[in-house]
């Protein structure tokens, strides 16, 4: 019996900083600070990480690195990277028996654009993570008290409804970061009846609700009608909003962390909540954990390297909690 055994993308991650780019300025659209590679020009590069990546792997890293026995359900190519990824995973303590390899097409590989003002452009392949569906699934095996569901895509995502079926008749509490493929299911409404905790950022809570995020507390009311379960909100450097139907709680980042690469910042939070909330059932710890996972992993490159290992110390964000009565939030 796994703790928690997480789904998802596995990739690898190449992050590559040049050492000149050609700055591009759009003085009548407003947009300063873009870059582009003259065609035909060799740009050198002055640094290389190499690193693994993926939704999936990111999120069970953080259980492992906080002690829970921790699987990944994912689905590599025929190549090194596949093997380099999954050697990863078990170094940080990740089980990766129900990992499945194809032939038909390569690991999913990323690559990253760094620069000096900490942007970051992405070349995403989707490879073997795309082809996962119902018969790579090792339903026989999944014994578990959670299940993180990382955003799903291609096969994968038209099996969402199936997982979560599943878990629920087994009585297994599902936390789920959906993808917009996911958001898009047309029963998508009644998936998420029986959803534990929704993860969402502020375009995705905008895609379900049809409700402009700025437009927070007629937001959250219209999840809570569709979601009996926990919804959280991030906010990038805005922060985070949770509602459990009864308060709503938000807190900000604190001002002074050290920002050196923000890929895999939202799963470091969503992942980081949840552990949290395994642990303690306190939604203000959850937060404030999930907080300091995610600027942990703000400041070293890639999306596992600064994750917060069980017992560190970290400093955690102010809460506030508004208790909601009649669909009214009241400061407490």
């Amino acid at each position: 019996m796994f703790d928690i055994i997480t789904f998802g993308s596995a990739t690898k991650d190449i992050f590559v900083r040049p050492k000149q780019l050609s700055l591009l300025q759009y003085e009548k659209e407003g947009i300063h600070g873009g870059f582009c590679f003259v065609p035909g020009s060799k740009v050198d590069v002055e640094e290389m990480i190499f690193s693994s990546g993926g939704g999936g792997t990111n999120v069970a890293a953080t259980f492992a690195k906080q002690g829970f026995k921790t699987a990944f359900v994912g689905v590599v190519g025929p190549d090194l990277s596949g093997q380099e990824i999954i050697r990863e995973l078990n170094s940080i303590g990740i089980n990766t028996r129900m990992m499945r390899h194809i032939k038909e097409k390569p690991t999913n590989h990323s690559v990253i654009i760094l620069n000096e003002n900490l942007d970051r452009t992405v070349m995403a392949y989707r490879g073997a993570s795309e082809m996962m569906s119902n018969e790579t699934i090792p339903w026989g095996k999944l014994k578990a008290k959670w299940l993180y569901l990382a955003p799903l895509t291609g096969l994968l995502a038209k099996s969402f409804q199936e997982l979560v079926n599943f878990a629920k008749e087994r009585g297994i509490k599902i936390s789920c970061n959906p993808s917009i493929a996911q958001l898009s299911l047309a029963h998508f409404a009644d998936i998420v009846k029986n959803i534990d905790i929704l993860i969402l950022n502020r375009e995705e809570a905008s895609f379900l609700t049809k409700i402009p995020h700025q437009k927070e507390a007629e937001l959250f009311k219209k999840i809570d009608e569709i979601c009996p379960g926990i919804a959280v909100m991030t906010k990038g450097g805005d922060g985070v909003t949770v509602s459990d139907g009864k308060h709503v709680y938000s807190a900000k980042p604190h001002e002074t962390r050290k920002v050196v690469d923000t890929l895999g910042a939202g799963d470091s939070f969503g992942s980081g909540f949840v552990a949290e909330y395994m642990r303690t059932a306190d939604i203000e710890k959850a937060i404030q954990f999930g907080m300091a996972n995610s600027e942990a992993c703000l400041t070293e490159i890639g999306s596992k390297n600064g994750l917060l290992k069980k017992g560190a110390e970290y400093d955690r964000v102010h809460v506030t909690k508004q208790e909601c009565d009649n669909n009214v939030c009241l400061v407490k």
